[in-house]
Parts: C-alpha cells; structure tokens; sequence
C-alpha cells in the first residue's frame, strides 16, 4: 500500500510552521542517514510513497518533536490534514460542496481515504445522527491509522459544519482487522 505525498508535503508544511525549516531539515537528515529511501528521493504531493516510510517519517517525528506521544499526535496530524485538504483552496474542497449530509458521509469519506490511499477501503454510513466508519485491509498494523483518520474524520465532519464525538470501537492496533469509529453527531 503506498500514501500520496501530499501526506508528506502537509506535514513537511505543518512541521515548519511550528518549529522552523532547521528542524524539518535535521529530522530529514537524520532519516536519510537511517534509511535509504529518505536520502535518494524526492517526495512531491503526486508521489506515491511506501506505507511504511511513512510511517517511519511520521515515528520518528513525533519522537522528536511532540514526545513520543503517538495517539494525541496522529489525531492532531489527522485534523491538520483535513484542514488543509478540506477548506477553501485545499486539493479536496470539492468533496464538501455536497450539501447532502448523508451523500458526503456515505460518498465523500470513503473517497476521502481513496485520494490518499492505493488500498484498503472504507465504508461509512449515517443512521440516526451517528456515522459509522469501517476501514478494512492494512498490510500493516499500526496506530497511523486509526488515530490519524479518526482525527482526520472528525475535522472532516467540522469542517462540513457538524459537530462530534469519536469512539474506537475496533482498533487494529489492539489485534481487530479492521478499524471501526463511531461519531455521534451533535448540535451545532
């Protein structure tokens, strides 16, 4: 399975933001020196980058600059993520111009997953001011997953104007095959 750049490209971004170009460039750095992958390309927003340097990068990041606190630190890369996708001018505004809640729910998250992801797949479906998200077929299992798209999901359901609770209900980090959220809608 492999993650489009613009995973690496938002947090290459957000990671400048917060404590300057110097320290993106020592972690790069630093990374290159441990793995080849990091010293011999280029990542660009179109590049399809292996899942598990991905997750690599974004370990040893969070070792580095958030303390090793990866669950809080996925959700947070998650919302950051969807920020900068979702709003006005991002590259995936388009998915919530819907005004559909039900549409962009059962239509606009799963295709949320696919503009990042090669595989897997998600369903999501909204019953009775819940939605439900499954997400199926990691080749690896790692908290990357659930915690960043639980994140993601969440500001995704904010920034289409609704407001919400996130529950784990399946956690492939905790031996499930598949992760399942649950996001209780509330008022707005």
């Amino acid at each position: 399975m492999n993650v489009k750049g613009t995973v690496y490209s938002t947090t290459k971004a957000t990671v400048i933001e917060a404590f300057g170009e110097e320290r993106w460039d020592t972690l790069m750095a630093r990374l290159a020196a441990k793995d080849k992958y990091f010293k011999d390309n280029i990542i660009m927003s179109v590049t399809l980058v292996p899942l598990d340097k991905i997750i690599v990068l974004f370990d040893e990041l969070i070792d580095d600059c958030f303390n090793g606190d990866k669950n809080a630190s996925y959700v947070m890369f998650g919302m950051v993520g969807a920020k900068y996708a979702l709003l006005p001018g991002g590259p995936y505004h388009s998915l919530m111009l819907t005004r559909n809640l039900k549409q962009f729910v059962e239509t606009g998250l799963p295709k949320l997953w696919s503009t990042y992801y090669d595989g897997g797949e998600v369903i999501a479906r909204l019953e009775n001011d819940i939605i439900y998200v499954s997400i199926k077929g990691f080749p690896i299992k790692h908290v990357y997953f659930e915690k960043l798209f639980m994140g993601y999901y969440k500001q995704a359901i904010k920034v289409y104007g609704k407001r919400s609770a996130a529950t784990m209900v399946r956690s492939i980090a905790a031996g499930d095959d598949d992760i399942y959220l649950k996001y209780e809608l509330k008022d707005s």
